[in-house]
């Protein structure tokens, strides 16, 4: 007799987790032109409007937040309106796909696409400048006004989108340095990453010496002037920073290189004829009883700046903080943003909402007027001069159209001059700027020499050196 034993099978664990899923798809780029849709008028490098596809992935502070939250607290190019709007017609859309409602929940992971008719400001016509090219690197001279990468409302108007189409496609140029949009002078480009990454570690590491000139109001003071202020960010989506006790660490050496005293039926440091404006000019004890000491600063300095440390608009906020900013500085030396005393010797935060605010309408209901002794013909001057929104529409994507920006907003007085090598083993150099050099009719120099070169302290923290005896040189 058989005997059928039963074996009870062992249980077997199903995995019950969901497929895998493949990273998710992004919207592409449905027209990247070649050759770039460049054109040259008036002076300006334009670039005619196009259709462009953004792609970003989720950053860290964006997990958790709402769609239209990030878009309203990140991006100041478009109104609010228009973001809602595009999320509903499909041209903001989430991981390659529409998404329910401008409240979407956006993680980690998740990859945002906005495609839109895009329309980039001019920039200036002038080429951009080399001073040495080898093997490995070149060296130019940027122009100012033409940022170096490609962001906010500038794309194929960049430094390296236009060295692109220069050189071909293909090519790939690598920036050592960085210098805001609004800056010229040297900068590094790298050909291969093994040159640019051996630039870009000489300058983190403190062993390249900079120097830059700038045109500053009044008469800046003579002789060695250090200012060891720190600087924070008190606006990322502005690009605002201001000098703060929990700030970072910065320090910045001055030396007058001329001094310019106005003069009368000439024009001013601005580009305007005395004759056609108010007198502005006022008692020094009038002025500093009513908070407006800039009224006393008469005619503008050529200014030596020799940056120990590399912090976001180092030399602007502290030239601000010493009460001489930058003359046509749209941030720093703007009245209508910091009133009269324009951030003299601010350090207090008490007023930091409402200088945001002022900022943010510039450009839009309000021009970015950098004229520090303001009257009303001088404001009404910049506003027929200025870029501002001109009330108009694209007729194909009904975005607001802005006027050409005026020739005082293409640039400012800051110029990256110098760059050596610590050891003495390499130094690029340019000739100084067209508003640097003394005004017809005056004397001043046309150079910088040795004798005139910065003196630079000893210090430990920084490692830095003395500058070829600069000390005994200027005794």
């Amino acid at each position: 007799m058989s005997v059928v034993v039963a074996v009870e099978k062992p249980s077997i664990k199903v995995d019950e987790r969901e497929p895998f899923e493949p990273p998710p798809e992004v919207v592409t780029t449905p027209c990247d032109p070649w050759p770039r849709p460049y054109y040259l008028e008036d002076g300006l490098r334009r670039v005619l409007p196009y259709h462009f596809t953004y792609n970003t992935n989720c950053k860290e502070r964006w997990r958790g937040r709402e769609l239209l939250d990030i878009f309203s607290s990140e991006f100041r190019d478009r109104p609010l309106d228009y973001y809602e709007a595009a999320m509903h017609q499909g041209k903001i859309v989430v991981n390659g796909k529409p998404v329910l409602s401008p409240s979407t929940i956006i993680r980690n992971g998740d990859v945002i696409s906005h495609t839109l008719h895009r329309h980039e400001p001019p920039v200036t016509a002038q080429p951009i400048g080399t001073v040495h090219e080898d093997d490995d690197l070149i060296v130019i001279n940027k122009p100012a006004g033409v940022p170096v990468h490609p962001a906010g409302r500038y794309n194929y108007n960049s430094i390296i989108e236009i060295m692109r189409a220069e050189r071909g496609l293909t090519w790939n140029p690598l920036p050592c340095n960085r210098l805001d949009r609004l800056t010229s002078g040297i900068m590094f480009i790298g050909k291969h990453p093994k040159a640019a990454e051996k630039i870009s570690e000489q300058i983190k590491d403190r062993t390249v010496k900079k120097e830059y000139i700038a045109r500053v109001n009044g008469e800046f003071p003579d002789g060695e002037i250090e200012c060891s202020q720190p600087i924070l960010q008190i606006s990322p989506k502005l690009g605002l920073n201001r000098v703060r006790a929990n700030g970072k660490e910065s320090r910045t050496v001055f030396r007058r290189l001329a001094y310019y005293p106005p003069r009368r039926n000439e024009q001013d440091q601005n580009g305007l004829d005395p004759k056609s404006i108010e007198p502005t000019s006022t008692t020094d004890e009038t002025s500093q009883e009513h908070g407006m000491s800039w009224r006393t600063k008469q005619g503008y300095s050529i200014v030596r700046c020799l940056p120990l440390t590399g912090r976001t608009h180092q030399l602007r906020v502290h030239l601000q903080f010493l009460g001489h900013p930058i003359s046509n500085d749209p941030i720093y030396s703007n009245q209508r943003v910091f009133g009269p005393s324009l951030g003299s010797h601010d350090d207090s935060a008490f007023a930091d909402e409402d200088i945001i605010a002022r900022l943010s309408r510039m450009g839009k209901d309000e021009v970015a007027e950098a004229v520090a002794y303001h009257d009303e013909m001088v404001n009404d001057y910049n506003k027929r001069k200025a870029e501002k929104m001109t009330g108009e529409l694209c007729e194909i994507c009904a975005t607001p159209l802005y006027s050409d920006p005026g020739a005082h907003e293409l640039g400012i007085y800051l110029h990256a001059k110098r760059y050596a090598c610590e050891d003495g083993k390499w130094a690029y150099e340019t000739e100084l700027p067209e508003w640097a050099l003394p005004p017809p009719g005056m004397e001043g120099p046309t150079e910088t020499t040795v004798e005139t070169e910065p003196l630079v302290n000893e210090t430990q923290t920084l490692k830095l050196k003395d500058i070829e005896n600069a000390a005994t040189d200027m005794a």
